[in-house]
């Protein structure tokens, strides 16, 4: 595996901030980068495509104003999943709720900001700063919350998107809890917390972890999630207060495990998983929020989303679930199962604490390699059929299916025209706001990031200042730098093995003899990931199967920008180009891709394309120029890699090569 044009990702994106730099060009919003200068140029925001996709765009307070518009904010419960920029967020809940109430509302608000940037360097992505200021960030933040905010839940530690990048139970409990400590260590390190306030700390950490179809192991999974924790926290920490010490944790079911293929098998599977987080009563999730039928297809309607909620209404309220005692004490299966289970995470969370704990794991690249490998791992057994999955690699017929009649309108689109107004209503309120203020809170802000104090003050008077998402990004950007986390993918063991006629090594062989026929060492494949999208797992696989196909592979991790993309396809002298998008930025950016590359003069090469694409935007991708589209329904990752090399002859005028049964 290699980065490309002999330089790192981190020096390209630094590169491109200092051309913007030039032109006026810096800012950015939580799920953007925006142009500063009047007018719209759409080859400089990075999450081109994405905008009312992927999340609310909130850049500056007065976005935040109107999103809780006559919403009493101290009466709320309020959930962000926010990250790397989490405290930016509160800063702005904060200065909200303060408008409506005064400054004594701070101490009554209630909520949780998600704030777990570990597990954005192993599988979300939305990263920006090296994991040493990122911990300072949640440090701060949590030091704050307990001292002003203490009905507030500063963190809610992710091991829902572990288990998505392919995370065993062991892994997500594991990773999870080694997280947990980093925090907790860093938080009574930093000596903001008096020791006689150690159990509030504690108390207002919170996980967010994931529920699979196999609901027995993963309700056992949540059994020792809570034994774990009360282990750590009392010898570790010696929190003595039961309540302190509880488990408290909201759940997310599911969604790797949707499929595309006869997608209304995915409302059973989401009840199965729900009911992993629910039978069991002393380790019962406090919030549960499930995914809808289609989300394997495109992005849920109103419709389906309400659907999902009348599953759990059913359960809480026509089922009698609710009304007995934990019905799994004393069971000697479920007893032998989570006792499994602690001894080997404990030997787990050991093992990365020999290591200098997780942010050294991270920086290492042990984590992330751990996942990809697992994740390598289940896709291969799910392509031999050792693991069912229903309707993709057993039962496949089907009668007809009335809800995907017409895909075109079993998903929600989002209007494209959302984009412009958006960034022209950013211009509006920069253009409006007193810029001597908000510039003097952004030069009190970088002093104090190369100082050590909190930063929770200068975040708060930026916010008020009018300061956007991105100003306040890219001044910590200029203090901390950016970090691009290892991508685990050089690193993975081979998961499937090339046995004399398998499968792959069949592949393997079209992949030689055409590098051969190209009077090429190796064929060499780009996996590309344009724009903000971290959702990495599926272009980690095509990376790591197409590398044990024979191929080298330039893969470089996430938020690239189209001119980055193809700089890196001439410079490597590649053979194809793959782009991974699952944020619906498809339409956006590939054709842009597609443009660059013939402007290069490289229109021999081909693009192929993969990601959650509804079928008229695959057709008209493929009228634009792609080679192929690939689908969730596509899961036959070798199959795929034997589809690259025939779209690699085809390109190069060569006869195909036909695999034998």
């Amino acid at each position: 595996m290699r980065t490309y044009a002999g330089h790192s990702t981190a020096e390209a994106s630094n590169e491109l901030y200092r051309r913007n730099l030039a032109k006026g060009q810096t800012g950015l919003s939580v799920a953007f980068d925006l142009p500063t200068q009047t007018g719209y140029d759409p080859d400089h925001i990075l999450a081109r495509g994405e905008v009312g996709r992927v999340g609310v765009p909130v850049s500056h307070l007065g976005d935040m104003r109107r999103l809780f518009q006559d919403i009493p904010l101290e009466q709320m419960n309020t959930s962000m999943t926010i990250n790397a920029t989490a405290m930016w967020l509160l800063a702005l809940y904060q200065v909200v709720a303060e408008e409506q109430g005064g400054e004594e509302v701070t101490a009554k608000l209630q909520g949780t900001t998600q704030n777990d940037i570990v597990k954005e360097y192993l599988s979300r992505g939305t990263h920006v700063f090296p994991p040493g200021p990122s911990l300072r960030l949640t440090t701060d933040m949590i030091a704050y919350t307990v001292n002003n905010i203490p009905k507030w839940n500063p963190i809610n530690i992710c091991s829902y998107h572990l288990q998505e990048a392919g995370a065993t139970p062991v892994q997500e409990i594991s990773y999870a809890m080694s997280t947990a400590i980093a925090v907790l260590d860093a938080v009574f390190a930093s000596g903001q917390v008096p020791d006689d306030r150690k159990g509030d700390v504690v108390a207002r950490i919170s996980f967010f972890v994931n529920a699979g179809v196999r609901f027995v192991e993963e309700m056992c999974k949540m059994r020792a999630f809570g034994r774990i924790w009360d282990k750590i926290t009392r010898e570790r920490y010696g929190i003595e207060n039961p309540k302190h010490r509880r488990f408290r944790y909201g759940v997310q079911v599911n969604s790797l495990g949707l499929t595309e293929a006869q997608p209304e098998n995915n409302v059973q599977r989401i009840v199965l998983e729900m009911l992993a987080v629910t039978l069991s009563k002393d380790a019962r999730a406090r919030a549960v929020q499930l995914p809808a039928w289609n989300e394997a297809l495109g992005l849920p309607r109103p419709w389906d989303q309400q659907w999902s909620l009348r599953i759990q209404q059913v359960l809480a309220h026509e089922s009698d679930l609710l009304e007995y005692e934990d019905i799994f004490a004393g069971s000697h299966v479920i007893e032998a199962k989570v006792d499994a289970l602690v001894e080997e995470c404990l030997a787990e969370i050991e093992r990365i604490q020999e290591m200098g704990g997780a942010m050294a794991a991270v920086e290492s690249g042990y984590l992330k390699s751990q996942l990809v490998s697992s994740h390598a791992e289940r896709r291969a057994r799910i392509e031999a059929g050792e693991e069912k999955i229903v309707g993709v690699n057993c039962f496949e017929s089907s009668e007809p299916n009335p809800l995907t009649a017409d895909l075109d309108t079993a998903i929600m689109t989002v209007d494209p025209a959302n984009e412009a107004r958006v960034v022209q209503a950013l211009h509006e309120w920069r253009d409006n706001r007193d810029e001597g203020r908000a510039q003097e809170s952004l030069s009190v802000l970088k002093k104090t990031a190369a100082g050590d104090g909190n930063l929770f003050a200068a975040t708060l008077e930026c916010a008020r200042a009018g300061v956007t998402t991105g100003e306040w990004a890219w001044a910590l950007r200029d203090v901390f730098g950016e970090f691009r986390a290892p991508t685990g993918v050089s690193g993975a063991p081979v998961a499937v093995v090339a046995e004399r006629g398998s499968p792959l090594a069949l592949v393997r062989e079209k992949v030689a003899k055409t590098a051969a026929d190209l009077g090429a060492g190796k064929l060499r494949l780009l996996v590309g990931k344009p724009g903000l999208d971290g959702h990495s797992n599926g272009a980690e696989q095509i990376a790591v199967r197409a590398r044990d196909a024979g191929f080298e592979v330039v893969y470089q991790g996430i938020r690239l920008t189209p001119e980055q993309i193809v700089s890196a396809a001439v410079a490597e002298d590649v053979h194809c180009v793959g782009l991974s998008i699952l944020s619906g930025s498809h339409a956006e950016l590939v054709p842009d891709v597609l443009a660059r590359l013939r402007r290069t003069g490289v229109d021999d090469v081909p693009v192929i394309v993969g990601g959650i694409i509804p079928s008229a935007d695959a057709a008209a991708l493929r009228e634009a120029g792609v080679a192929a589209v690939f689908t969730p329904k596509d899961f036959g990752i070798t199959e795929i890699i034997g589809r690259i090399v025939d779209e690699i002859r085809k390109a190069n005028q060569l006869d195909p090569l036909e695999i034998p049964a």
